[in-house]
């Protein structure tokens, strides 16, 4: 699966959400996380789109106006992070289910 990571600023979550909604977006993976909770900058979100390699090139394109794609070789060590947390909480949501 492909994916492309973005950060944008806070105060353009008005533009993200509607670029978000985008019919093609709005049917692949999409996490938003505050980037000052990473280690990034404050006052700035990480936008990590999951999917097609032509969504993906969509999300390029829409979202490149009101953000900046993060570097592979920063993003690489973030998408981990987003991973590693989806991995945790489904496993806590595992244990959650099977104690008893």
């Amino acid at each position: 699966m492909a994916w492309t990571l973005f950060t944008v600023p806070t105060t353009k979550r008005p533009e993200l959400d509607a670029a978000l909604r985008d019919d093609v977006l709005s049917r692949q993976s999409q996490k938003l996380r505050d980037a000052a909770t990473l280690g990034g900058p404050a006052g700035t979100l990480y936008v990590l789109l999951e999917g097609s390699a032509e969504a993906m090139a969509r999300a390029d394109s829409l979202l490149s106006p009101i953000g900046t794609k993060v570097p592979i070789g920063d993003a690489e060590g973030l998408y981990r992070h987003f991973k590693d947390e989806d991995d945790a909480a489904s496993a806590g949501m595992g244990l959650f289910f099977t104690e008893g």
